[in-house]
């Protein structure tokens, strides 16, 4: 990846001129897509059925959302990433994994700005300025590492098995409500210790909202099991799916 590092520069930056060519907005598009689904999650959750007492919920619902559009988006982007550049692929020898790479680094780019507002208001409304703001950066870094991984199995699986694409896009649909997005695990399955069980634990998702959330809309240390999980997913994903990228990636110049 150092030696092709112009590669994957120019890779990012056509995958940039691409995503807001002709939009008169540019990045603000990015920002249009949380708040309408905020206020739209708002309306429903609440103002019209209010599922627990949640200060400054718009607040609350908005760290996850925005957490949540970089990593479906960067899943789904990626799926198309090798098949879109299929011609580069059967023409020239590079480390095929900078593709999906730059994908990811695309919706980073834009992740980290929308959420750089984010935080700002998040922290003047709420106050959470603190000594938790530390973990900020690694949990960031945390979560691209995560969705990079999973990036990298998709791309790869999507261009040998085209059906790949159309299961994931059905897939984030309910992993969507599973998340906890608009509800906090412990209400949601309240009195219920293993569903709480499960809809902390076994969605990879969650750890990476929560301990965010926390430590921007909540000011707090997130809990060592949570940063224990987070780090060690990351690491799992990442190096998995490097190492089923390399394993399949021998015959992407012919099925591209």
């Amino acid at each position: 990846m150092r030696r092709y590092r112009f590669l994957y520069e120019q890779l990012v930056r056509r995958e940039l001129r691409q995503k807001y060519q002709g939009s008169a907005l540019g990045l603000a598009w990015y920002l249009v897509n949380p708040l309408v689904l905020m206020g739209a999650y708002y309306l429903l959750f609440g103002v019209l059925f209010p599922q627990t007492k949640v200060d400054d919920y718009p607040l609350f619902l908005i760290v996850g959302l925005v957490i949540w559009l970089f990593f479906s988006q960067s899943l789904l982007q990626a799926a198309d990433s090798l098949l879109a550049q299929g011609g580069l692929i059967r023409k020239a020898r590079f480390p095929r994994e900078t593709v999906p790479a730059a994908v990811v680094t695309v919706q980073l780019a834009t992740f980290l700005a929308v959420f750089a507002l984010v935080a700002v208001v998040e922290l003047a409304v709420r106050g959470t300025l603190g000594a938790p703001l530390v973990l900020l950066p690694p949990l960031l870094v945390a979560l691209f590492a995560f969705t990079l991984g999973l990036a990298l199995v998709v791309a790869v699986m999507h261009a040998y098995f085209r059906d790949v694409g159309p299961i994931l896009s059905a897939v984030l649909l309910p992993w969507f409500f599973l998340s906890p997005i608009f509800y906090r695990p412990e209400d949601a399955a309240a009195g219920h210790e293993v569903a709480q069980d499960l809809l902390t634990w076994a969605n990879p998702i969650a750890p990476f909202i929560d301990a965010i959330r926390d430590v921007i809309y909540g000011g707090v240390w997130p809990s060592a099991a949570t940063l224990l999980y987070v780090g060690a997913i990351a690491v799992v994903a990442l190096a998995g799916g490097w190492a089923l990228f390399r394993r399949m990636e021998g015959e992407l110049a012919v099925v591209v």
